[in-house]
């Protein structure tokens, strides 16, 4: 659908937006939505292929783990299998951003369709556990990239009214990617899930192979026409482009000059502040306990008397996050991300708190039969308000608020931060629960999530609505001429 848009442009040139009287057509201020839902689709499939090596290892490491496995592995092994992937993770983020902002966002966010792909065949072909070792390793590398570079695609293409519906679809692909292996792993075979997985990169690079490069970094790289080009193919040709052209060149104007280091730009107001929001969601998003809530589930809905089989209930968990991805989606331009952070991280504590007490009344040997469906409900809740607030916000805001001078390196710090910690508090999870028991372990990360909600309302800026423009304005202290405007009236 990209390539169709594109070649009925090249097609009809500038004449194509001329009325019958030969007078151009009256300009917009708000752009064509359709395109931008469809390329940010595109882009977002690299995102859904992410969530498939994620998912992989739910289905597939009992099938590893089972007596009569062809390729047996050891619980260690398993361990490491699942970790792996965080430390690929951890490498990949790093360079990404860098690499985007020398070779393009475009041509880097679709070559990362290649180790996504390669880990598939790897696994595949896998007659060894090293083997799989080094595929969730190349795989993790690909998904870090994915995640520090098309977050920072979208939110370069999309129109300030629709910025925040457009970059929550990077967590809604992501988690539908997850629900797409948990449910495949469930009816195909430990053989043809990599198969069916691999198909999936295969599919974004036919999808994404037409999509125009963000206008942000062609200003940046001195190539206007295309950046033109590129705001009318995301816009339509009624809209105005040379508004959004010049508001963009005004931006990139303050960061030209003798291009100060990294260390330099950051220490600016709005550089720094928008590191401490950046870097402080990424923080908050792993220490509220969602990977530990999920890698215990299982755990979870035993403890509630649940028959539910294991399998069906990872489907479960994975279903109730895309519902309240599509939620966060619907509701992130209207409600803002203020708010939802805030409900997020204040439900999630709660839940914590009250799934700490379920397990202090079971360690102390208490009665639990009649609270026995605590826990699922407080899991279940916990999954819902996170996939509305702490889920998708955290990866949205990094590509909304990093100034273009830091956003490359900033944003795979960021990312880079977001992988360490989640390999740290899964590797940690089993020690926290024998040296301080299940009840303080779910009671410290509710302690943190309610420091989340703090750090939201009082560090955290609202980005609803706002251009990449006016948010630099905000974060630097300057008034947007809309203030100035109401302040005078």
């Amino acid at each position: 659908m990209i390539e169709e848009a594109n070649s009925k442009m090249e097609k009809e040139g500038p004449e194509a937006s001329m009325l019958p009287s030969g007078k151009p057509p009256p300009q917009t201020s708000e752009g064509a939505k359709t395109p931008q839902y469809l390329i940010t689709l595109a882009a977002t499939m690299a995102a859904f292929a992410g969530g498939n090596v994620i998912g992989w290892s739910a289905p597939a490491l009992p099938y590893l783990e089972a007596p009569d496995s062809p390729l047996p592995v050891t619980s260690h092994e398993s361990s490491w299998i699942g970790s792996l992937l965080a430390i690929g993770a951890f490498i990949g983020a790093l360079p990404a951003g860098p690499v985007a902002d020398y070779f393009g966002r475009k041509i880097t966010v679709i070559s990362l369709a290649a180790p996504i792909l390669i880990s598939w065949i790897m696994i595949y072909f896998a007659s060894s556990v090293y083997i799989i070792y080094i595929a969730r390793l190349i795989g993790g590398f690909g998904i870090g990239a994915i995640c520090t570079t098309v977050p920072m695609y979208v939110s370069e293409i999309a129109e300030a009214s629709i910025r925040g519906t457009l970059c929550s679809a990077f967590q809604l692909m992501l988690v539908c990617g997850i629900l797409y292996t948990y449910i495949l792993g469930a009816i195909v075979s430990y053989n043809l899930l990599p198969i069916v997985c691999g198909i999936i990169p295969l599919i974004f690079i036919a999808a994404f192979f037409k999509a125009p490069e963000t206008p942000a970094y062609l200003l940046k790289k001195d190539q206007r026409q295309r950046a033109e080009n590129a705001l009318v193919t995301l816009r339509g040709t009624q809209y105005n482009v040379f508004k959004e052209l010049h508001a963009l060149e005004n931006d990139l104007n303050q960061d030209t000059g003798s291009k100060p280091s990294f260390v330099k730009a950051a220490m600016k107001r709005a550089s720094l502040l928008a590191l401490v929001i950046c870097l402080g969601l990424m923080l908050f998003q792993q220490l509220s306990g969602i990977n530990i809530v999920i890698f215990y589930t299982g755990n979870i809905f035993k403890d509630a008397g649940s028959t539910l089989d294991p399998a069906l209930a990872t489907i479960f968990v994975g279903l109730a996050q895309v519902v309240s991805t599509v939620v966060s989606g619907i509701l992130i331009d209207k409600a803002g991300r203020k708010i939802l952070l805030q409900v997020s991280a204040s439900i999630m504590c709660i839940c914590l708190l009250v799934l700490g007490w379920y397990f202090h009344i079971k360690e102390k040997g208490g009665d639990t039969a009649s609270i026995s469906l605590l826990p699922l409900l407080s899991v279940v809740l916990y999954i819902l308000v996170f996939a509305i607030g702490f889920g998708p916000i955290p990866w949205m805001m990094t590509g909304e608020i990093l100034p273009s001078e830091i956003k490359g390196v900033a944003t795979g710090i960021a990312v880079a931060l977001n992988w360490c910690l989640a390999f740290t508090v899964t590797k940690s999870f089993s020690t926290l629960i024998e040296t301080m028991g299940a009840a303080k372990t779910y009671w410290l990360f509710g302690f943190i999530c309610l420091i989340g909600f703090l750090f939201s309302t009082f560090v955290v800026i609202e980005t609803k609505g706002k251009s990449l423009a006016e948010i630099q304005n905000e974060l630097s202290g300057k008034k947007s001429d809309e203030q100035r405007r109401n302040q005078m009236i």
